[in-house]
């Protein structure tokens, strides 16, 4: 196998394990809830504490994998990943569920933007949307995977046994360690003494007026991803439920439809990045999701809905695979996973709090009102999209290695 291909492998490996790990909490919601004797609003923390985690440890694992190297960083937030999930199976009270869930977090945040780095400075800039998409599916695999898991293990073991799962990672981590080579793109840079090890890289983000506009915009590009996948896939059952008086099978078949949808949109997204350029396909996909999900709130039947529903996946979802290369060719290698990792779990903290607002709209108006509120976030991160634009300015512009 070609580093390549290697590049690819482990990434997708990587977030598989942290989709599985999220979804976990899905499915052992309910009993940690009423292990701790705890209410509904405190379990949802933990879903909350968890971003907090990934937000941080994006910044922290960012910073030291441009510093030190991608793979040896990879592994150790994988490590750490591993170590938090785990020890969340041992948790005795509430207060040791949220801190053992921000270890696990600081780890999958620092995780996500070092594998897409490794894939963007493996791959040539003409397959870096495909390479980009693959890697994103690897969240759906996880999902697949965890409820693959939770119907095995929760009724023997109970959610504690399904956190201890969390220790096969290390395993993983050892092969990655053995098996994958520095990224070459990072030697180079540090043989020509490219780096810049004493500048603070956070600060990099925002060195020129160009640089600051592009870093804010896939800010906001990234909350509005998260945002929306949030809001539609956490409500979007319960707003068929209640308005198409759907049973709860067939607003899981929905979800199943949405998934495919989805799925399907991120290897069409891929593709399209490589053939038409990056700005011009998240134009075409983020005016579509905005089309898609405003029109959805009006569809009706089951025909309607589950092809409406696999209409908003595929467009709305679809450009997550896009992320890791579009943010990853605004940045040079010195900071390429600083950049990564803090802008985009910087958008799922942010994001990751859009369905208290959807709640909110649902309980004071109705679903037409909710999906115009999601749509209208496209079209906010469609604006912030045309605002994006490469500086000319030799501050902002230090050679890129990411197309050889």
């Amino acid at each position: 196998m070609d580093y390549r291909k290697k590049t690819v492998v482990a990434s997708v490996a990587g977030l598989t394990l942290e989709g599985m790990d999220i979804m976990f909490i899905s499915f052992a919601m309910s009993m940690i809830i009423a292990e701790f004797h705890i209410d509904m609003a405190t379990g949802g923390l933990i879903s909350s504490i968890t971003n907090l985690g990934m937000l941080a440890g994006g910044v922290i694992f960012g910073i030291l994998a441009d510093k030190f190297g991608r793979v040896k960083v990879f592994t150790y937030t994988i490590l750490l990943f591993a170590l938090g999930t785990a020890l969340t199976g041992l948790a005795s009270n509430i207060e040791q569920v949220y801190l053992f869930r921000f270890i696990a977090g600081l780890g999958a945040g620092g995780e996500y933007g070092i594998g897409m780095a490794l894939v963007a400075e493996a791959w040539p800039k003409n397959k870096q949307g495909r390479a980009s998409s693959y890697v994103s599916i690897g969240a759906q695999y996880g999902v697949i995977l965890a409820a693959l898991l939770s119907a095995m293990i929760l009724p023997a073991w109970g959610w504690r046994g399904l956190f201890f799962i969390g220790l096969v990672p290390v395993i993983f981590a050892f092969i990655v360690r053995k098996k994958l080579d520095e990224s070459p793109v990072w030697v180079g840079a540090q043989k020509q003494k490219q780096l810049l090890p004493k500048q603070w890289k956070l600060s990099q983000l925002f060195s020129s007026p160009r640089t600051s506009v592009t870093t804010i915009a896939l800010a906001i590009m990234a909350t509005v991803q998260i945002a929306g996948y949030n809001g539609l896939m956490i409500w979007l059952p319960s707003m068929l439920q209640q308005s198409q008086g759907l049973s709860v099978s067939n607003s899981a078949l929905w979800t199943i439809s949405t998934a495919v949808g989805m799925i399907a949109g991120m290897l069409t997204f891929g593709q399209f990045m490589d053939r038409f350029g990056m700005k011009r396909s998240y134009g075409i996909f983020l005016f579509a999701s905005a089309v898609a999900v405003f029109l959805f709130s009006f569809a009706s039947g089951s025909a309607g809905l589950l092809i409406g529903g696999a209409l908003v996946g595929f467009f709305s979802n679809g450009m997550f695979a896009g992320y890791g290369a579009l943010i990853s060719n605004y940045y040079p290698v010195e900071i390429r996973s600083t950049a990564t990792n803090t802008i985009f779990n910087f958008g799922r903290a942010l994001g990751g709090l859009s369905p208290i607002l959807v709640g909110y709209i649902l309980q004071h108006a109705n679903v037409t009102v909710a999906m115009g509120y999601l749509a209208g976030l496209y079209c906010i991160s469609f604006i912030a999209m045309v605002s994006l634009k490469k500086g000319k300015d030799k501050k902002s512009q230090i050679h890129s290695f990411s197309n050889v």
